[in-house]
């Protein structure tokens, strides 16, 4: 019963994502779920997110089990009945869809947990606390929000937890195989924009100005040494993206060419 449950919710979040710090609906149907259990629910913590405290029959400590709740942009290509039917914009450009990444398993399975513990409360002993929450790899420019705001917010407290556990999907794996680790094993997410300022000069006389497209990929090779140089890799992971760069505003000589003059 459970799982044709986690099925149907699988497939209504899939259909209908929500981004970073706007998972108004996502949250609405998350709570409305928990509530419906008969347990204590705390929403708009952090703007969109959810955190429930299911309470046993037995006195115990407080474990917390955190799952993230947002979309990515990124547009689905599958033919699938519950397909993305979402358009949204991110940074300036319009996304022909958004969806959610695997981690939306993650949500699901907390949900179901939290329906089954719900029901056998005077099985285990302490509290869960279930934390739901938004803008996992970061806010728009200019928004506060995931988990930096949700423990300024007091996540953490009221009652403190003293044990906190997150799942993660990692394709590599093998299916059925659960690997884990003390302390923290994935990398945090922070943006990085950095603006290069050439000077401008005829493509034939590079020598009279400064290049930014050059410079750019010279500050590009440096930021990867930063990794393979300066961080100790044997204690946690750590990575660099250059995710997009944006020069120029020429085409070459060739694509300039009219096809039809000759």
């Amino acid at each position: 019963m459970i799982e044709s449950k986690i099925i149907d919710w699988r497939r209504d979040f899939h259909q209908n994502p929500e981004l970073s710090n706007r998972e108004f609906k996502t949250a609405e149907k998350i709570a409305n779920h928990l509530k419906s259990l008969g347990i204590e629910v705390k929403t708009n913590v952090a703007h969109t997110g959810v955190v429930e405290l299911l309470k046993s029959n037995k006195p115990g400590k407080v474990i917390g089990l955190r799952a993230d709740i947002r979309a990515l942009p990124v547009t689905e290509r599958k033919d699938l009945s519950f397909k993305s039917i979402v358009t949204t914009e991110l940074l300036n450009t319009k996304l022909e869809f958004c969806t959610h990444a695997n981690m939306i398993h993650i949500q699901l399975y907390y949900m179901g947990v939290a329906e089954i513990l719900s029901k056998n409360k005077d099985k285990i002993n302490g509290s869960l606390k279930f934390i739901f929450q938004p803008a996992e790899e970061g806010s728009s420019p200019g928004e506060e929000g995931g988990a930096k705001l949700m423990i300024k917010e007091g996540v953490l407290e009221t009652p403190k937890v003293d044990a906190i556990f997150r799942l993660h999907i990692w394709s590599p794996f093998k299916t059925g195989t659960i690997y884990y680790k003390s302390h923290g094993m994935m990398a945090s997410v922070e943006r990085f924009v950095i603006n290069v300022k050439g000077k401008q000069t005829h493509g034939g006389r590079p020598w009279d100005g400064v290049d930014p497209i050059l410079i750019s990929a010279k500050i590009i090779n440096g930021l990867q040494t930063i990794i393979s140089r300066e961080s100790e890799l044997t204690n946690e992971a750590a990575v660099i993206t250059v995710g997009k760069i944006t020069n120029g505003t020429r085409l070459t000589r060739s694509e300039n060419i009219n096809p039809n003059y000759f």
